[in-house]
């Protein structure tokens, strides 16, 4: 089985789970955070709906620099509507980038640069478990709480919620 096979199953589980969280974002809410360090609700849901974006640029990069300005004009989803359409054309982008790709491929080095810093070099599998599956799961769980800090049932995900069995 190629290193594509094995990731593409973990994608798709892990996405399938954040968008039934993301569904439950409540509009009326974007603007809340718990903390005055914290990100507002609706920013934090359309960074974890943006997270998947990572896939492309990893699998046809060798390298992205984060002090140059996004070149795909992205702005933060301004209603649930909007946020779930940002989530599934990204997932469904990273799904494609992935497909069929080379273990050889997958194991060349990628670099997140900084200007001129080279912050980390990995293999491309790697970078993209830690920048869209590990990121995802990690803001997944900081929106569990913040949903549940509002009393809104949270879907199960490794197992039943106290809300919702499997």
């Amino acid at each position: 089985m190629s290193i594509a096979e094995t990731l593409l199953p973990e994608l798709d589980r892990e996405m399938a789970v954040t968008r039934k969280l993301l569904e439950r974002v409540p509009e009326d809410r974007f603007d809340w955070k718990p903390h005055a360090k914290s990100m507002t609700m609706g920013r934090l849901a359309g960074h974890l709906a943006e997270l998947a974006h990572w896939a492309p640029v990893i699998i046809s990069q060798n390298s992205f620099d984060i002090a140059l300005p996004r070149p795909d004009g992205y702005t933060a989803p301004a209603s649930r509507e909007a946020l779930l359409a940002l989530f599934d054309t990204q997932v469904a982008a990273a799904r494609a980038a992935l497909t069929g790709r080379s273990d050889a491929e997958l194991l060349g080095p990628w670099s997140l640069k900084r200007g001129t810093d080279t912050m980390f070099t990995m293999p491309k599998a790697g970078v993209l478990r830690m920048m869209v599956l590990n990121h995802s799961v990690h803001h997944r769980g900081q929106l569990s709480v913040y949903l549940r800090m509002h009393d809104i049932p949270l879907p199960s995900i490794y197992g039943p919620s106290a809300d919702e069995a499997m």
